[in-house]
């Protein structure tokens, strides 16, 4: 039995025998039970076809290092509040900077093509993540199967057999730690695998992976406000996520899971750096999932608590549970995100206004060289804004000299941010 054990009574969590958070001394009571978690998907990450693609940001990436990083960082986020982050055996993204061959052009399956087999590296990556995790007090939810990578297993046979080779593998770890994730939005019909994408044949995984990992939790989470009502039935924890969706949204499909199995815990392990729903996710009492769809999954991940949206989280997270920290000065409550000096990959740039508190602003003005280029109204605040999760490029120039961001409250009063 590991140092971490995890247990569910109704819709709480509790770590070895305690509720969550109730550890902290000064933490808030109605915080007790949650799972604020992250979505950090590439954990194990490699690509078979050509890692070297990766080699940006000042790095050159190796996937041995990836995982170590992230376990090296691990203990910053677990000081913040953070107790649970998702990681894939399959991976996920990178969306930013997809290789004009997509998806199909990686290969970050572990499965082999009929399913019956684990490459030995990602195994020994994903054991050392799950023990890492287990050594702080930390839950690893398991994400089975993505849709980049499903095209890589040849039938619905080998779906079937990655699903109990990955189990069989949790359970012979013998992880105390460990919440399953059959597949990440399995609604996307691009699976190709009506055992995936179907609501029939996802609660077949599911009945799989709890026998074959000897009763570990399972779920399977679906896209924005999706989720099928036997799905919800059939899972010990109700995955859902948040991307593409307002807070008024969001609250609604929390409802309706909450009425579809009631005294079950629901668990967003996916949204974006919307800071905005976390404050639903505490209204709620379910628990929420940060995704840094830039830093945190562009190989190579900066696994660390990177100025801006990634502090901005980890400080609400920590206000949220009650955990005390120093007041951030106003001054330092925003930051123009995405110019930093190894952020451009092939010209391109993602340029974002992050913020501490999102709800105080009505909307930011973005200028380059004194001349406005773009207006966000939504948070995330970003030039090129699409989703909540993502954003269209702006292609980088020589002439690139300033960018300024006018921050206009809701108060009526103006901010404003420089980056050269």
């Amino acid at each position: 039995m590991g140092k971490t054990v995890l247990e569910i009574r109704g819709e709480d969590f509790l770590i070895n025998g305690r509720k969550v958070y109730s550890e902290i001394e000064g933490s808030k009571p109605e915080a007790h039970g949650l799972l604020m978690n992250a979505r950090f998907i590439q954990g194990i990450f490699d690509d078979k076809a050509d890692r070297e693609r990766y080699n940006r940001f000042g790095k050159e990436f190796d996937p041995e290092r990836n995982t170590n990083e992230l376990i090296a960082a691990l203990p910053e986020w677990y000081e913040y509040g953070l107790r649970a982050f998702t990681v894939g055996f399959q991976g996920g993204g990178p969306c930013f900077t997809m290789d004009p061959g997509g998806i199909a052009s990686i290969d970050n399956n572990p499965f082999g093509p009929n399913g019956l087999s684990l490459d030995p590296a990602y195994a020994a990556r994903m054991d050392r993540l799950i023990r890492a995790a287990d050594e702080l007090g930390m839950v690893v939810i398991v994400s089975y199967l993505y849709v980049g990578q499903l095209p890589r297993l040849k039938g619905g046979k080998a779906v079937l057999n990655a699903v109990r080779t990955a189990s069989r593998f949790l359970r012979e770890g013998g992880y105390t730690n460990v919440i399953i994730e059959v597949a990440n939005e399995h609604n996307i019909q691009a699976h190709g695998h009506p055992l995936v994408y179907t609501p029939e044949g996802v609660v077949a995984l599911l009945e799989i992976a709890r026998a074959e990992s000897g009763g570990m939790p399972v779920g399977c989470s679906g896209t924005g406000d999706f989720i099928s009502e036997e799905v919800c039935r059939e899972s010990d924890v109700i995955l859902i996520h948040g991307n593409e969706i307002s807070r008024q949204v969001y609250y609604n499909h929390i409802n309706q899971v909450k009425r579809w199995a009631p005294g079950k815990p629901v668990v967003c392990n996916e949204d974006s750096q919307a800071l905005a729903n976390l404050q639903v996710a505490y209204q709620t009492r379910t628990s929420w999932g940060y995704y840094n769809n830039m830093t945190k999954q562009e190989p190579p991940s900066d696994w660390g608590i990177t100025p801006g949206e990634d502090l901005f989280f980890a400080y609400r997270m920590a206000e949220g549970i009650g955990i005390s920290l120093p007041p951030i000065p106003e001054e330092d409550q925003y930051y123009l995100q995405g110019l930093e000096p190894d952020m451009e990959v092939e010209g391109k740039r993602w340029i974002r206004l992050a913020s501490l508190y999102p709800e105080k602003i009505d909307y930011v003005r973005f200028f380059r060289n004194g001349e406005e280029v773009f207006t966000s109204y939504v948070d995330p605040f970003s030039v090129n804004f699409r989703f909540n999760w993502y954003q269209d490029a702006w292609r980088a120039s020589p002439e690139d000299r300033e960018w300024k961001a006018v921050i206009h409250l809701k108060n009526g009063e103006e901010i404003v941010k420089f980056a050269i």
